[in-house]
Formats: structure tokens, C-alpha cells, sequence
């Protein structure tokens, strides 16, 4: 397992797991990011992420990228 800010742009990759607080987690999990879910990054700049994840974008920070485990 790697952090999801280790994934290349337009890779499509499976989430393992959901990291951090439990707080942290149930805001990713909001977002669509659950375990066994696909995401792809559209892009990264300075380490924050825009990322495509049941049909949406959604833009993260890289400390939250960090705690999505793919």
C-alpha cells in the first residue's frame, strides 16, 4: 500500500483504506472515497490533488491524499 500522492495523473487506482481520524475519515467517506472505490488524478499542484472519484472531481490537500491508503 501507498499513499494516494504517490499515484500518477490519469491512473486509475483502488482505494485499500481510509487513514487518519475518525472525523477524517467520515469527511473522505462524504466525498465518495470508501474503501474498495476507484479514483484517477486529473492533476497535482504542490502536492494538492484534484482527483475524479464517483463521477466527480473533488480537489484534496496533500495531508489528506497521504491518509488515502491505495
Amino acid at each position: 500500500m501507498m499513499p494516494l500522492t504517490m499515484a500518477n495523473v490519469g491512473e486509475d487506482v483502488s482505494i485499500k483504506r481510509i487513514g487518519g481520524k475518525e472525523e477524517t475519515r467520515r469527511f473522505l467517506e462524504t466525498l465518495g472515497f470508501v474503501a474498495g472505490g476507484i479514483v484517477s488524478v486529473v492533476t497535482e499542484i504542490n502536492g494538492n490533488m484534484i482527483v475524479n472519484v464517483k463521477d466527480s472531481r473533488v480537489a484534496i490537500s496533500k495531508e489528506m491524499a497521504n491518509k488515502i491508503q491505495i
